[in-house]
């Protein structure tokens, strides 16, 4: 099973960056959560955010949101649509179902023809 985050939407800041306080490539990151089995592949609702300043490469944790960057970043989650949760079932999982219910098949089918 492996688990990844997707990016679904990155936005420009043009608030200050609270560690060097550039203006500038401020990106506030929406990632969805991205799963992959065997059998299937889902996307889930588990949303995460990252803000990041390319100007002094440093994550910018919420501890340090001035209050400028905490209205920008309600507003932008709040605009934010993350892709619809979903599950795919793979071929795996399609070829072993149909052996399944073929065995049953033939099990009962061979109980029915012990009785007669």
């Amino acid at each position: 099973m492996s688990e990844k985050l997707i990016t679904v939407k990155e936005v420009s800041l043009n608030n200050n960056c609270p560690e060097c306080f550039s203006k500038e490539d401020l990106q506030l990151t929406f990632k969805q959560k991205f799963i992959e089995t065997h059998f299937s592949k889902s996307i889930t609702q588990d949303i995460t955010t990252d803000m990041h300043c390319n100007v002094c490469d440093t994550s910018i944790y919420p501890e340090r949101w001035t209050e400028d960057i905490e209205r920008i970043y309600d507003y932008q989650f709040k605009a934010f649509t993350p892709k619809k949760a979903s599950r795919k079932f793979k071929r795996l999982f399609w070829i072993l179902l149909v052996l399944a219910m073929l065995s049953i098949v033939a099990v009962v089918v061979l109980i029915s023809i012990d009785y007669l």
